[in-house]
């Protein structure tokens, strides 16, 4: 760990995600800051700040600002502050997906346009509009990181609509990569494996999701917040300067198996 300290130390990111302690985007803030990286995080609303609030102080995070995707103004001022603040940025982790309840449990023939709307738009859409005021501020090159599944490339039973919404996220991430890449800046779609978040409840059966996936893999275990955070910090890291447009697994092996 003290060999990526070193490479990771007062770099300065955006986390974006962060509900409880068992997020995935709080597993990786805590370790970019445990290994000396500076983060600013933002919450959902109101509602979620008394939750985010006292991760935020563990994390020592300088900004601490709400942002809900779907509501005009707040990206740009989330990147506003930013810049007032640091200047600058080398990595922005995005981590944050929804769809409507009833669009996720039915059939993908079944979905409604708003529903299909509205998932494309909190779960990929975000992340290409992060992308476009996170470069001005990359001056020195950076890292942009997003959140993918297996689903995205193998029909997973219901997963449903969240499946194509990831696979349009991974194809962004390849186009954004070939795009921002003579600037310095590195895209990639991180995979990990089923995790028991809040965000991962909302899927029918999931509990029997992770028991498969348990099962499948070659290390038959699942990976933590923890095994996410130490892949995004060597992503960040110049270690990966050569890396870009990649999807990254992170399931234990269980994406390779039939």
């Amino acid at each position: 760990m003290d060999s990526i300290r070193n490479i990771i130390n007062g770099k300065k990111g955006l986390i974006v995600g962060i509900a409880n302690e068992n997020s995935i985007a709080y597993g990786c803030a805590s370790v970019l800051r445990e290994l000396g990286a500076e983060v600013a995080v933002t919450y959902l609303n109101a509602k979620a700040e008394k939750y985010v609030r006292p991760l935020a102080d563990k994390l020592e995070a300088p900004l601490v600002m709400p942002l809900d995707v779907e509501q005009p103004g707040q990206m740009q001022q989330v990147f506003s502050d930013i810049e007032q603040h640091w200047g600058k940025l080398d990595f922005v982790i995005h981590s944050i997906a929804f769809c409507p309840m009833d669009d996720l449990h039915g059939r993908v023939v079944d979905c409604s346009r708003d529903g299909f709307q509205q998932a494309m738009h909190v779960s990929c859409y975000s992340f290409v509009e992060m992308a476009r005021h996170a470069e001005p501020l990359m001056k020195d090159g950076g890292s942009l990181i997003t959140m993918s599944y297996y689903g995205a490339d193998k029909v997973v039973e219901n997963y449903n609509m969240m499946g194509p919404v990831k696979a349009a996220l991974e194809s962004v991430s390849r186009y954004m990569a070939s795009e921002l890449g003579p600037k310095g800046i590195r895209v990639h779609a991180v995979s990990p494996g089923p995790l028991k978040t809040r965000a991962a409840s909302g899927i029918a059966h999931f509990d029997q999701l992770i028991d498969d996936a348990i099962a499948r893999a070659p290390q038959n275990k699942l990976v933590d917040i923890e095994d996410v955070g130490m892949t995004c910090a060597f992503l960040i890291s110049n270690a990966a300067r050569s890396l870009t447009g990649q999807t990254i697994y992170v399931d234990g092996g269980h994406h390779i198996m039939a």
